[in-house]
Formats: C-alpha cells, structure tokens, sequence
C-alpha cells in the first residue's frame, strides 16, 4: 500500500481530469444508491466522495430537512465537489442545516459523534485501504451510524477470475497508479457487527463489484 500522503497527492493531481477516467464507475454507484435508498429528512455521510456527484443525489434525496456530510483526504477532491454542488443550486454547502458538508479528513477517524446517521455510503473507496484499516473504517461507519442505520459499499470484490488475478498483479507492481484492489466487503461488513441485508455482484471491464447494504447489529 502507498502511504495516506501519496495517497491524497495522487488525488490532488487527478482531481480536475478524475471524471474522465471513472465513467464505468457511475452505474454500480448509482445502484449501490437506489439500494441504500436515502429518504427525505436522513442524515447521510460518504466517506471518500470525489468530485461529489453522489453528494448531489445525497443532497437531493434528503432534501432541506435533512444533512448530507462528506469527508474525503483530498482537497482538490473538495474544491471540484464544492463546485459542483454550487452548479446544482446548493448554495449551502458549509450549512450545518442543509445541503451538504465536506470535511477534508480519514476514514479511519471520522470527526462525528455516535450515533449520528441514518446512512453511510462508500463507492470504490473501502478498497483504497490496507486490511487493518478496513477494519478501522467499518468500526468507525458502526460508530457514527444510529442502531437502525445502514451501510452502503460499493467495492471491487476478489474472486478467482483472470481479470482479478492480473489486476492485483498491477496492483502490486504498480501502487500509485493501480491504488485499489479487491477485497472482500461482505466478509468485512459481517466481521465489523453488520448484518447483510443485500447484496449483488455485477462486472466492469471483467471485474467483479459487489454492491452491500448492511445494517449494525
């Protein structure tokens, strides 16, 4: 693994160019969304949120009674995302009250209080962590999620097919530019103290993607 430094330096460069190579993500986000199926008034988090495209569907979906809170290493990452929000008339996008606030933090502490969502949300983001920090982050979702809560993942899923096999090769020859590899988030979902509510695997490029939806147990 990288180091979290040269992880947020990566992201910083990419992140006025990052929707240009990330267009095959789009469908599995979006189903992992519908399958979360954030109601008016939550209070929704997304760790790792990007440009923010889901933070605007997030924004959209709990409307002005409820909060959307995204938290994400990069501040270039932020600065596109801030943009993008202004562009679909959040205008509040620092309100404590509505719209949507964006952290620049680590999964692995998440600056919340317990019990303070309804929802969380992560898409292609829980693979960009080593093994223990998996842990830390799904602890750390169990934390601030309220006892009837829910957990989304979207995530790149290991499997003994070709396409994985060559791209944990790349992987491992290739950190900084092959960042993410898959894991198995069902089985870290269950090992954290979540029940798995649903769960449906699809591919991309040969890859599979397992779309999760848990709920703490």
């Amino acid at each position: 693994m990288i180091s979290r430094e040269q992880t947020k330096q990566n992201y910083d460069r990419m992140s006025r160019w990052y929707d240009l190579f990330t267009t095959s993500e789009k469908k599995f986000t979006e189903f992992g969304l519908r399958l979360l199926g954030v109601k008016e008034g939550e209070r929704v988090l997304e760790i790792g949120f990007g440009t923010g495209h889901s933070l605007v569907t997030l924004a959209e979906q709990t409307g002005e009674s409820g909060l959307v809170a995204g938290v994400d290493l990069s501040l270039g990452m932020i600065m596109v995302a801030l943009k993008r929000m202004y562009s679909f008339g959040h205008k509040q996008a620092h309100s404590p009250e509505r719209g949507a606030q964006m952290i620049q933090g680590d999964g692995t502490l998440l600056p919340f209080t317990k019990n303070s969502f309804d929802a969380v949300f992560l898409s292609f983001t829980l693979e960009l962590f080593s093994e223990t920090e998996i842990s830390v982050v799904l602890h750390e979702c169990h934390r601030v999620l309220k006892h009837e809560g829910r957990l989304g993942v979207v995530s790149l899923v290991k499997q003994d097919v070709l396409a994985c096999r060559l791209y944990e090769w790349g992987h491992e020859r290739w950190p900084a530019l092959l960042d993410c590899r898959p894991i198995a988030p069902r089985k870290s979902l269950e090992a954290e103290g979540f029940r798995v509510q649903a769960a449906k695997v699809q591919t991309m490029w040969g890859l599979p993607v397992e779309i999760v939806l848990g709920r703490p147990l």
